[in-house]
């Protein structure tokens, strides 16, 4: 499955490039292969995107190909997992952010932009392992995301090591192969090259600064034997950022001699390339290439403005703009003829000639900046100076730059709001467009149709009036680089939008940064993520609310439903006051205040635990759920230790270490199934030694009673067995508040079946020495320690004199 991302503007490259440039044909450049690899992942069925495996790569920049070789292998208990059910994988990649997802079809909250990403779903070839490969032509520079999932599960709730567990594991590997040694042109000159019979192509490239608002590609003298001819055979291309490939789509002119190709609303502060391919010819071909930009700063250039600045930034990697001398590269014989229509041409000092830029009619304006605040991990104010009310011209658009830190801000929401100011229409029915766009502004103009939007780029529109004027907006995991908002007010007439006449229109803007959308509401929890040095931040829903904000409540839990559920949870643990009433009337007083411990923290742990907004904590949930956890393992310890009738002393030693041995394995792990079994184990150990002890000594079987068996350990056993059936096999997270509630009834009805009658004291007399003077002694009888007759009943076998 794939499917198609629009193609954005990411990463800002090194500033502005003026005077480089240096001459190479595609088929002198050298290619570089480079790989990266990522450690295996343990991949989780899809709740949310914080269950999502992130994967975060860097594209270098001139690649021509990025090949992602996807591995995915089960694992069982350390080894292969042939027997494993195959799942899907699905890998979703993206440029410049994360990929926002739905892999559920939820729906979006209010005001939210979703931005594309591939996707491609990976099937099992062999047994235990799969690979799939995943190629870009000509990708994006700098960062990549893959978000991994595997497919929701049924939502079973699976008692750690009850079974071996099927693992899922995922290794992504990146191999990229750049070129090294592009020509570089500088805008305004024309350079002299060819196209080998060998070669298909030749690529350059040339950097486009701020306040571009075209770029012109022309290619002149074109010829096929170093003359001029009125047949050339090349096809030119143009595109931003990265490479065009052969056959692709991206801007191209297929003409005769001369050829040009504009670029129109280009990309700010990026690269362009430049692709002159061979078309139908099989020998050397000539030409004459150069890049004409126009300047929409300024309406008029002058000579002393048209020329090239040494004060002008140049990227760090080429040195200063005065680091050399353009007549030492640039020879007088490479330098081009005056082009018919070329009307700008100047001639410096050294005699080079120089194409000017031209200018623009339509002025782009001035660009405001936004102070930036941060206030916590993607928490961020952009504040306008003078602000936050703006004041929008009728006869010119405001313009304001957002600049967004390079991976620091991909990975939370950013948030725009706008609030007209209706005391100063003045009674016009003044509507305010704006404009979000990416890389370069987008300027809306009143004599044009009222679209975000230009050849190439779209960008996200707002607009409020005296109908509706409040809009807001989100993009989540958003690209970093620089945002530009224009803003421009019209006046709606009988022909369309016009500027208005005297009418400043005073917009309240607000733009910010937050790590989630709306803090994901009543119904979830943001949470903060990391994947190696990558920070980004998801909701995770509860309380069946679903969607990328917790804002679909399609299969969401009703107030009467969590009401219901929390009583359950809760109620059911008065079943531990029968077995309570027991313990203290056979005088087991420690054992009951385990069973009270137990009633209580259980109470205020599930009234703590729901995942709705009935919930109610006595204190910090850790703390409420070890003592439910110690609790529950406790009163099956002290009750199996009871059912042994072993000595007090002995007995009280043995709740001491159970006590502190539990308390020691819940704090490595609450989870696992040996805290449940190995103390159950162990002192059912205890107890079968101390039973087969005294039938050995009384030569018949321990209970003697069949009464005791079949009213009392039969029953205790079979619903303490079922309880841990309910709990290990058939709970899931939907049945959870009324299968558990079971569990709890049935764990403190069998502590009441199983719980032994009153104990009795030693029938033996000590050898510690006694004091002088007469003393009796109480033999009880057999039957009475046996709990078959009354223990109020009790009979003198013999009186002992000391």
């Amino acid at each position: 499955m794939l499917q198609l991302e629009r193609i954005g503007s990411g990463c800002s490259p090194p500033r502005l490039l003026l005077l480089v440039y240096y001459l190479c044909a595609l088929g002198d450049c050298l290619f570089v292969t480079e790989y990266f690899t990522r450690t295996p992942r343990k991949l989780n069925a899809f709740n949310s995107f914080a269950s999502v495996e992130l994967f975060h790569f860097n594209v270098p920049d001139d690649t021509m190909m990025a090949v992602w070789n996807l591995i995915t292998f089960k694992e069982q208990g350390g080894t292969f997992g042939d027997s494993c059910p195959n799942r899907n994988v699905t890998v979703y990649f993206r440029s410049g952010a994360p990929p926002v997802i739905n892999p559920l079809y939820t729906r979006f909250p209010r005001d939210t932009v979703v931005p594309g990403s591939f996707a491609v779903t990976l099937t099992w070839t062999l047994p235990n392992r799969t690979t799939g490969a995943f190629n870009v032509t000509s990708p994006l520079p700098g960062d990549w995301f893959l978000a991994v999932h595997l497919p929701k599960d049924e939502g079973k709730i699976s008692v750690k090591g009850l079974s071996e567990e099927c693992q899922y594991l995922f290794q992504p590997q990146l191999i990229v192969q750049k070129l090294i040694g592009i020509s570089v042109l500088y805008p305004g000159y024309f350079i002299d090259q060819m196209i080998p019979v060998h070669n298909r192509s030749a690529l350059y490239k040339v950097f486009i600064p701020n306040y571009i608002s075209k770029v012109k590609v022309q290619l002149v003298n074109c010829s096929t034997k170093n003359k001029s001819s009125d047949s050339c055979p090349v096809v030119l291309k143009i595109r931003a950022r990265a490479p065009p490939v052969h056959n692709s789509s991206a801007l191209d002119c297929r003409e005769w001699n001369p050829c040009e190709l504009d670029a129109l609303v280009p990309a700010w502060e990026q690269w362009y390339y430049i692709l002159v391919e061979r078309y139908l010819t099989n020998s050397n071909v000539y030409f004459r290439i150069g890049v004409q930009v126009t300047d929409c700063s300024k309406t008029n250039l002058s000579k002393d403005q048209s020329q090239p600045s040494s004060s002008m930034n140049m990227p760090q990697s080429f040195g200063t703009a005065m680091g050399f001398s353009l007549s030492e590269t640039l020879s007088v014989a490479s330098l081009p003829s005056v082009p018919q229509n070329a009307s700008h041409l100047h001639t410096s000092e050294d005699s080079i000639i120089y194409l000017a830029p031209t200018a623009d009619q339509n002025k782009c304006w001035p660009i405001r900046p936004t102070l930036r605040n941060e206030l916590d991990t993607f928490s961020v104010h952009f504040y306008v100076f003078f602000g936050p009310n703006i004041s929008i011209p009728p006869d010119r658009a405001a313009v304001f730059a957002i600049n967004l830190m390079p991976v620091l801000d991909s990975g939370g929401v950013l948030n725009m709001e706008l609030k007209l100011n209706m005391s100063t229409l003045k009674g016009a029915n003044v509507t305010v467009f704006g404009c979000l766009n990416h890389g370069m502004p987008l300027f809306l103009r009143e004599n044009s149709s009222l679209k975000c939007e230009s050849e190439t780029e779209a960008g996200f529109f707002l607009s409020v009036n005296t109908s509706a004027n409040i809009t807001k907006l989100r993009i989540p995991y958003p690209q970093t680089g620089t945002w530009y908002l224009s803003l421009r007010s019209l006046c709606a007439t009988e022909h369309g939008f016009e500027a208005c006449i005297n009418v400043t229109a005073e917009v309240y803007m607000r733009a910010y940064l937050t790590p989630c959308i709306n803090d994901c509401g009543t119904y979830g929890q943001c949470k903060l993520l990391r994947t190696n040095n990558y920070l980004y931040a998801a909701c995770e829903c509860k309380a069946g609310w679903d969607g990328w904000g917790c804002t679909d409540n399609s299969e969401a839990y009703s107030y009467s439903f969590q009401l219901l559920s929390t009583l359950l949870l809760c109620l059911s643990n008065l079943m531990f006051v029968p077995p309570v009433a027991i313990a203290i009337r056979s005088h087991y007083l420690l054992e009951a205040s385990v069973y009270i411990f137990t009633m209580f923290f259980s109470t205020f742990y599930h009234a703590c635990d729901q995942p709705g907004i009935v919930v109610f904590c006595i204190m910090e949930y850790d703390v409420l759920q070890f003592c439910d956890f110690l609790g529950s393992l406790m009163s099956v310890w002290v009750t199996v230790i009871a059912m042994a009738r072993l000595k007090s002393i002995i007995k009280q030693v043995l709740y001491l270490l159970g006590a502190m041995s539990l308390s020691m394995a819940l704090q490595l792990d609450r989870h696992g199934l040996w805290n449940l079994l190995g103390p159950s184990l162990f002192a059912l150990g205890i107890m079968a030694v101390a039973w087969t002890v005294r039938t050995i000594r009384r030569r018949r079987c321990y209970p003697p009673t069949w009464k005791r068996w079949v009213f009392f350990l039969f029953p205790g056993t079979m619903i303490a067995t079922s309880a841990v059936a309910l709990y290990a096999f058939v709970e899931t997270e939907e049945n959870y508040f009324y299968i558990h509630s079971i569990w709890h009834m049935l764990i403190a009805g069998s502590v009441g079946f199983l719980l032994p009658p009153r104990a009795k004291p030693d029938a033996k007399v000590t050898p510690l020495k006694r004091r002088r003077g007469c003393g009796y002694q109480l033999c009880v009888n057999e039957h009475e320690e046996l709990g078959l007759v009354d223990p109020a009943i009790i009979s003198i076998n013999s009186i002992c004199t000391s």
